[in-house]
């Protein structure tokens, strides 16, 4: 075993007690603190954050300018950001860069705050569109898409509030039994959470059984595991195609939504565009409509993105590039 890799497995393993201190603490303060308190706290936290993360500044002015179309990235491949110089944020870059950061310490702060009196919290905190609420009331089951834009977190929370059984799907954050952990506390509100890793039966399962499903499409998925090659502002990107797979399969139509953050803290899931289940069957297509129904919302609102997540990493082999582009020009 080399060096760095021995060093890489010997801080995994001194990183374990504080990152189980860090959700121990999280859960333990959050869900005792009123609405506001919280806020305010996460706020805090946002800031020391965006003080000392330098690599993820850098990395989330390297996405903006993706999402800006700047001259200075267009042809910079990611693989070469960390030895490439930006030039320094502009007051509005920055401005976006420091809400950013707030937007995603105020989500995570909501999945700990909603692990306590978790109905009445989320009635609290959000509110459903008079379209998603018409959208729920005539689909069930139904396929909601999203992305790690605004909170989103509380869209499945206020689907289920709507009178529809949800399933997510989580990640690993962290070792196994913290990973557990957080499933556990978001589903007090009573939707279901299954891992990412074989999740594929449970949620079949589950939409045959009439509970419909709340998925996010912009992060990395490789092919191999179910990932399709799209354009996301210009970029090629493995995306899940599971939206469209299970919308095809269980006859449940699409809705890609997100959350508003509101100007008092509050959230308004919004409906961006409906699909039927017979367009989720050109898999492909479906998939590319909903990134680029997510690319709006962005372009609008990039502040309310996690702008600090390597979205564009991967770079498609010819094949794979040839593909997308036979794809895009039938």
């Amino acid at each position: 075993m080399s060096l760095g890799r021995r060093a890489k497995n010997w801080m995994r393993v001194l990183r374990v007690p504080f990152e189980w201190l860090g959700i121990g603490l999280g859960i333990l303060l959050f869900s005792w603190l009123p609405r506001r308190a919280m806020l305010f706290v996460c706020d805090v936290i946002s800031r020391v954050m965006y003080r000392f993360d330098r690599a993820g500044r850098k990395l989330a002015l390297f996405n903006l300018r993706v999402v800006q179309g700047t001259d200075e990235v267009k042809d910079l491949p990611f693989a070469k950001l960390k030895t490439t110089q930006l030039a320094p944020p502009t007051a509005r870059e920055e401005k976006i860069l420091r809400r950013s950061y707030r937007n995603m310490a105020r989500t995570v702060g909501h999945a700990f705050w909603t692990c306590r009196n978790a109905r009445r919290r989320v009635v609290e905190a959000g509110e459903m569109c008079e379209e998603g609420k018409r959208f729920l009331a005539a689909n069930r089951p139904a396929v909601t898409v999203s992305g790690h834009i605004g909170c989103w977190e509380i869209l499945s929370q206020l689907a289920f509030l709507e009178g529809h059984p949800m399933m997510s799907v989580a990640k690993d954050i962290g070792t196994s039994g913290m990973t557990r952990l957080l499933m556990k506390s978001r589903t007090s509100i009573g939707q279901e959470i299954v891992h990412a890793d074989g999740a594929f039966r449970p949620l079949m399962q589950g939409i045959k059984e009439g509970k419909s499903l709340g998925l996010l499409v912009d992060q990395v998925v490789k092919p191999k595991n179910g990932g399709v090659w799209v354009r996301f502002f210009g970029r090629p990107v493995p995306v899940s195609a599971a939206p469209a797979f299970f919308s095809a399969k269980g006859k449940a139509p699409v809705a890609v939504a997100w959350s508003r953050p509101l100007p008092d803290g509050r959230y308004r899931c919004e409906v961006v565009n409906t699909y039927s289940p017979q367009e989720a069957r050109e898999v492909w297509k479906l998939t590319q409509r909903c990134i680029h129904d997510l690319e709006g919302v962005i372009r609008r609102h990039p502040s309310c993105w996690v702008l600090n997540y390597r979205y564009f990493r991967k770079v498609p082999a010819a094949a794979e590039r040839a593909q997308l582009e036979a794809r895009e020009n039938p």
